[in-house]
């Protein structure tokens, strides 16, 4: 009997330390797997990210997005830092080093501004404006040079004066652009304002080619707790916002946001497929698009105004999202955008975060883009 209960001891003894074991490892359970960097950070040039299944994990709880600590004209003046380092102070030292305005000042100006990818046609519509200024004001002083050129930015801006279409329910916003501009990221970060200002939103995942911008689209939805109505992989795109058009009928949303594939401006084929997409949204509603959002990334300098001009070639836009101006010395493009194509400039992109995404204001960013420099400008 002895050798029996030696062995029972011991199957107790070992029951208990895999008991303990198991207690240890349910209070040490690894985090969940991450979402990709790649994914989360906008999409590549060529669309080429790896194919990822949708994820499975519940959506996280919705909650307001955060509030904004910072004024417009500072969050413009921080993303405007870039354009605003080179050319700004070179006018504050062009404005200083002449007693009374020229013509050779003139140029000066015209080649500082030209720096600025701000563009020829819009540079001297802006020294017209300028030197008419300066022959009614021959003493004009620079404090009255800057205040010129921050009126004409604004006139120049403030000239398309359509506000956004948001009025039927529900409303649909087809966003569209070239690949890698950060189109998916702008729709999240839209939808998150929205949201946050008590809109019910619903997002269609039409970029049906990449199985990174349904995640990413998916991703957004979790983090702000909006629904995303996505297809199979290659599904047709216009099928997808279809359905979600009509899902958005049933149940009542306010606003139906839709991605699009990243499509190069200069294939055929692939514009013709977007206005199929329109051709069905105007199906589903009964209506056009009420809104058909541009996105542009100013790092693209004179480049995005060809873009805009081959899109608007294709489809009725009627609004532009400027992204990444803190990246860039070309933050100037977007005057000539609008100069060019009469388009108002809906959202800029001035950072990383949610809030950075910001409602554009004349006014507010001509005031950010030519304001002196504080204290006198430093020599070339």
């Amino acid at each position: 009997m002895e050798p029996t209960w030696i062995a029972l001891a011991a199957l107790a003894v070992l029951a208990a330390l895999v008991w303990f074991a198991l207690r240890r490892s349910n209070k040490a359970l690894p985090p969940p797997p991450t979402v990709p960097a790649e994914v989360l950070e906008g999409e590549h040039a060529d669309g080429t990210e790896p194919t990822t299944a949708p994820s499975s994990e519940a959506p996280e709880s919705p909650g307001p997005p955060e509030v904004a600590a910072e004024s417009d004209r500072d969050a413009l003046r921080r993303g405007l830092r870039t354009t605003r380092g080179g050319f700004v102070q070179r006018l504050a030292r062009l404005f200083g080093q002449k007693s009374s305005p020229d013509r050779e000042m003139l140029e000066e100006v015209e080649e500082v501004l030209l720096g600025a990818d701000i563009g020829v046609h819009t540079s001297q519509r802006i020294l017209e404006r300028l030197s008419e200024h300066l022959q009614g004001n021959p003493n004009a002083d620079g404090e009255r040079i800057w205040a010129t050129l921050r009126s004409e930015a604004e006139a120049i801006l403030a000239a398309p004066d359509s506000p956004l279409r948001l009025v039927e329910k529900p409303s649909v916003v087809v966003v569209v652009g070239v690949n890698g501009v950060g189109k998916t990221t702008t729709i999240g970060k839209i939808a998150a304002k929205w949201n946050g200002e008590g809109k019910k939103v619903l997002l269609a995942a039409g970029d049906t080619f990449r199985a990174a911008a349904v995640l990413q689209l998916e991703v957004w939805g979790r983090r702000v707790g909006i629904p995303v109505v996505s297809g199979a992989e290659n599904a047709d795109p216009a099928s997808v916002i279809f359905d979600a058009i009509k899902k958005a009928q049933t149940e009542s949303f306010d606003v139906v946001i839709a991605d699009t594939a990243g499509r190069l401006h200069t294939k055929a084929p692939l514009m013709e497929e977007l206005k199929k997409v329109m051709r069905t949204v105007e199906k589903a509603l009964g209506r056009p698009a009420d809104e058909v959002l541009l996105v542009l990334d100013s790092t693209n300098g004179q480049n995005a105004i060809q873009q805009a001009q081959l899109f608007r070639d294709a489809v009725d836009v009627s609004g532009v999202a400027l992204t990444k101006l803190d990246g860039t010395a070309k933050g100037g493009v977007i005057l000539g955008i609008v100069d060019r194509h009469r388009i108002p400039v809906r959202f800029v992109g001035v950072g990383e975060k949610v809030e950075d995404l910001r409602d554009f204001d004349p006014k507010t960013f001509a005031e950010a883009l030519f304001e002196p420099p504080e204290g006198p400008a430093s020599a070339p």
